[in-house]
């Protein structure tokens, strides 16, 4: 690729674009447009993803966003990059569905005694499409139908998970919500419960097939840029030599952006910035808030005991609440509820001046009303990592 010029950042304009790109500086008015503003929100924890969207939305409780997931179906719930669970705007589900469907998979993720043919993969695929197209099912019921409609080799107990085994088809799970076959329902009970969407969004008519992958890379750089194909694959859970080649072909959309002597990509139709280094402020975020999750580089962005505390052994972001200042991680926070009240205790790594007290008591504020409880807070002290 050849450019005229590279854009020259620092790490706190970096933060500002970022911040204001999540909805974090200016909360937006609608919680499908936070949703696509993040290019979806993680949901492994929903009381998480309930927060992660009321911080981007003005005046929303956590009943709101279950209002918009289960009774006016403006979101959906069901599967995205890394084959983690999100919520997604409706509208967006076929955009969302191309694009997944479209990405590169590792084909060798599971041991050779576990793996799938492709024809067996297409034929779980079509199996999901029929089952759910009659009916919602857990997931119990969803293995008996599944093992009908193809074969005894589907339900072989071969994936370890947790304390027992998954049949051998639930491997394809992902991949059917990403051809738009499957997605979330109501839980019934304590069960999953898993629908199609042609029967659950309205107006859903399966994956858009104009897009492709090309359309989330650049969502991606919108809301988390600059960053590097490598920063892309890490996020989608997919092999970087072919994102690499996808991000090398959008020559003539990207333009790029030096942070620290490190070249990113910034989508061309928004490589603003902000010209002045306004305060961002004091935030608090959930587990697998996808601020924390998809932005890199993780040495800027947990910096000292950050990387040590909010992070996994293994490094990974999100399994922490974190406190932001600046954009930064700056501490870690948990919360304990007790009927309507919720006691929130925040361990900073930095010395916290008034200012930024007040701010944090605004956040704690802001917290108790996503929550629909009445908020205490308590600054504390760092634990050992024994307790992560």
């Amino acid at each position: 690729m050849v450019f005229l010029s590279v854009r020259r950042l620092i790490w706190r304009q970096v933060c500002a674009r970022r911040l204001r790109r999540h909805a974090l500086t200016l909360p937006l008015s609608g919680l499908t447009e936070a949703a696509a503003a993040v290019s979806g929100v993680h949901a492994q924890v929903m009381s998480a993803a309930e927060v992660s969207l009321g911080l981007r939305t003005e005046g929303v409780t956590r009943r709101d966003v279950r209002e918009a997931l289960w009774t006016r179906r403006e979101l959906v719930k069901t599967y995205g990059p890394r084959g983690t669970v999100h919520l997604v705007a409706a509208l967006d589900l076929p955009v969302w569905c191309a694009a997944l469907s479209a990405a590169p998979w590792p084909t060798a993720a599971r041991a050779p005694k576990i793996r799938m043919t492709q024809e067996q993969t297409n034929l779980v695929v079509t199996a999901v499409d029929d089952a759910l197209g009659q009916r919602d099912l857990t997931i119990e019921e969803l293995d008996a139908e599944v093992v009908a409609r193809t074969g005894p080799w589907a339900g072989e107990l071969v994936i370890p998970a947790f304390d027992t085994w998954w049949p051998r088809w639930r491997q394809a799970i992902g991949l059917a919500a990403h051809r738009g076959v499957l997605c979330f329902g109501p839980d019934r009970g304590r069960r999953t419960c898993y629908t199609h969407p042609h029967r659950w969004v309205p107006g859903f008519s399966g994956p858009d097939p104009g897009t492709g992958l090309d359309s989330l890379v650049l969502e991606y750089l919108r809301a988390y840029g600059p960053a590097t194909a490598d920063h892309v694959a890490q996020w989608l859970g997919v092999p970087a030599p072919p994102v690499r080649a996808l991000v090398a072909g959008l020559e003539n959309r990207l333009v790029p952006a030096e942070v620290d002597g490190v070249q990113g990509w910034l989508p061309e139709a928004d490589v603003e910035v902000p010209e002045d280094e306004a305060n961002p402020g004091v935030r608090l975020l959930p587990y697998f808030d996808p601020y924390v999750v998809g932005c890199h580089p993780r040495s800027s962005l947990f910096p000292g005991a950050a990387a040590e505390r909010a992070l996994s052994a293994t490094g990974q972001a999100g399994t922490r609440p974190v406190l932001l200042v600046d954009g930064t991680v700056a501490g870690i926070w948990h919360q304990r509820r007790s009927a309507h009240q919720l006691h929130i205790t925040v361990e900073p790594f930095i010395p916290l001046s008034r200012g930024r007290r007040r701010e944090l008591d605004g956040e704690v504020e802001g917290l108790g009303a996503i929550l629909e409880a009445t908020p205490t807070l308590t600054i504390g002290t760092v634990t050992a990592r024994s307790h992560l």
